[in-house]
């Protein structure tokens, strides 16, 4: 079920993101799927944690491939499309690896490693794929607030989910 909730969540974030305007906060520009990206964070440290680094590793080719098919079916730009991946490959591989290395509790770990993994998918995201470097969708103005509204939420999303995950360790 962790496979299954961990790839539907970046289904659900990449149709989300197709079919809604981001949400603008002021000079915060947020797409709507960021909601379901920071999610996928730590539905892919449940992953790990069932079924082992390895495993893990083949399930982010096989969420990678459906990610890219549903963002081309849904109509998004090329740019985006390969934007999506390269963010996902590095941010996944990001959160795997530090998930991997630290030896702290298991909230610690998935709240850090989904931190460093959702800097790094807003990053390479907003600049590959919104930026005037790829399709071309905000100016360079607006790139540095895109990526902290993303960041802001996923942080958020990282928060509560290592709480969650905190309570359910102590039987709360």
């Amino acid at each position: 079920m962790r496979i299954l909730f961990y790839i539907l969540a970046i289904v659900i974030a990449n149709v989300v993101t197709a079919s809604f305007e981001p949400l603008n906060m002021g000079i915060l520009l947020i797409p709507w799927g960021t909601l379901f990206i920071g999610v996928t964070f730590i539905l892919r440290d449940l992953v790990q944690n069932q079924y082992g680094r390895t495993t893990t590793y083949k399930v982010i080719i096989l969420a990678l491939a459906i990610s890219a098919a549903s963002s081309y079916l849904l109509g998004d730009t090329l740019w985006i499309v390969i934007a999506s991946a390269i963010a996902f490959i590095v941010s996944e591989t990001t959160d795997t690896e530090i998930y991997t290395r630290l030896r702290l509790p298991m909230p610690w770990r998935v709240f850090y490693s989904g931190v460093f993994g959702g800097l790094f998918d807003s990053v390479v995201f907003v600049i590959i794929g919104l930026s005037p470097w790829g399709a071309n969708f905000i100016p360079w103005a607006a790139v540095p607030m895109a990526i902290v509204g993303q960041v802001i939420v996923k942080v958020i999303l990282q928060s509560i989910g290592a709480g969650v995950i905190s309570r359910i360790k102590k039987g709360i």
